[in-house]
């Protein structure tokens, strides 16, 4: 049985092909992109979760997704 992680962040409109392009390429798969409740875009991503990281799923992608919103 395949085990999934998910990452939710929100999409900046000037800058959105960047951000998908951006954890597209980290292997996250696209879900779902819904309205933001204080408006704005949030997206919903999957992935598989490896053997190796199923101990610490979610959390370096929540790092990174962190990350990403202070440098922009």
């Amino acid at each position: 049985m395949t085990t999934w992680e998910y990452l939710t962040t929100p999409l900046l409109i000037h800058n959105t092909a960047a951000i998908l392009n951006n954890w597209g390429k980290q292997g996250w798969e696209l879900v779902q992109v819904v309205p933001g409740p204080e408006g704005g875009l949030v997206a919903y991503f999957k992935r598989p979760v490896t053997a190796a990281g199923a101990q610490n799923a979610g959390l370096d992608a929540a790092a990174q997704a962190a990350k990403q919103f202070e440098e922009a």
